[in-house]
């Protein structure tokens, strides 16, 4: 079965907030990524607001017809906002003011409280919830524990180790193949706990199919490949691209 593709479009915002202006458009970049066959949008609301602003899940919610997934950090502010807009899911990441991007898995048996009572505010205003891990049995046992509906597997090691063509031989390959199999082991045991299965974090074109051969995993969110590759081949076809590259039979 071929997992299905939420693009995170949070690059087009963050081109748009280069210039603090109103182009390019997310809903457009939304309307654009669901009629190419993404099964949903992503997008990831930081306490920065470097790039997605709180006016654009508004929109979003009312525009986007497939599934909307929503990135916040487990904090008052973020899950009031997400109750008031109601997005169908709600994805808790961990969030650092200096990082580049999304740095690692949440770490849910360190802040297993304000978790837990975060997921239960979420459940009780209908919004299917989940939590970005690392691909950590104890952590993927937490986050069920703390109430958590699905796991996003971290992919941030696989994809570092993916990057250069060096990966493809000997050592490098060795290193990645065993990060496949522990990733592959992680959904497994977030699967036997009850959970449905994501991952996500560094994923292109060139490395998505020894992932998408995980049966487990069910659902990719990936953003900026796909908005990479857009500037060269147009939104739409970079969406078809990746829908194809995430099919099974193109995993080795």
């Amino acid at each position: 079965m071929t997992a299905k593709l939420n693009v995170n479009i949070d690059h087009v915002a963050t081109i748009r907030e280069a210039r603090k202006t109103i182009e390019p458009s997310i809903i457009t970049a939304a309307v654009i990524c669901e009629q190419a066959g993404a099964d949903g949008i992503t997008v990831h609301l930081r306490g920065d607001r470097r790039h997605i602003q709180d006016r654009d899940i508004e929109l979003l919610r009312d525009v986007v017809t497939t599934y909307l997934n929503v990135e916040l950090a487990a904090t008052e502010e973020m899950i009031e906002i997400a109750v008031r807009t109601k997005p169908d899911a709600v994805s808790l990441v961990p969030e650092s003011p200096n990082e580049v991007t999304t740095e690692g898995g949440l770490d849910v048996l360190g802040n297993f409280e304000t978790i837990r009572s975060a997921v239960e505010k979420l459940k009780a205003a209908g919004i299917f919830v989940s939590i970005f891990i690392d691909p950590d049995a104890k952590q993927i046992t937490a986050a069920k524990n703390a109430g958590a509906q699905q796991v996003e597997l971290c992919t941030a090691e696989y994809a570092e180790m993916t990057l250069s063509s060096r990966a493809a031989h000997g050592e490098g390959a060795q290193k990645a193949a065993a990060e496949v199999s522990r990733i592959a082991a992680a959904a497994a045991h977030a699967r036997e706990c009850g959970m449905i299965v994501a991952a996500g974090h560094g994923l292109t074109y060139r490395n998505i199919a020894a992932l998408a051969a995980i049966d487990d995993i069910t659902e990719f969110n990936i953003g900026h490949n796909i908005i990479s590759r857009s500037v060269f081949v147009g939104l739409s076809q970079a969406v078809k691209e990746m829908i194809q590259a995430c099919q099974p039979s193109r995993a080795n």
